[in-house]
């Protein structure tokens, strides 16, 4: 069986559990308190956009370094066979939008 217990044990109980819930409603009103949800959210969504710019330079890199190795030799010289196709179509293409400007400004 328990025992018994006095009136002033009852009361000591009753002011500690008034003093955990007054601890606990403050730490709720904490986390609800607007600019906690707001500094909460910042902090996610900063998190977040981190993550993708970490993601987003590795990606690039990674692309980078695969054009890089496409268009030079180990020892860094460029591969000419490679490199003057792609830079006559690109005078190629500069020259046909120059062309259609001046088509269009006539």
């Amino acid at each position: 069986m328990s025992e018994a217990r006095t009136p002033a044990q009852i009361e000591a109980d009753i002011v500690r559990r008034r003093e955990q819930l007054a601890v606990t409603l403050d730490e709720i009103g904490i986390r609800v308190h607007p600019k906690t949800i707001i500094g909460d959210a910042k902090a996610k969504v900063a998190s977040t956009v981190d993550e993708t710019a970490g993601r987003a330079y590795v990606a690039v890199n990674r692309v980078v370094s695969d054009v890089k190795a496409r268009f030079t030799h180990e020892d860094g010289a460029p591969r000419l066979e490679r490199v003057v196709p792609v830079v006559l179509v690109g005078v190629a293409v500069v020259g046909l939008l120059a062309a259609s400007v001046r088509k269009g400004k006539r």
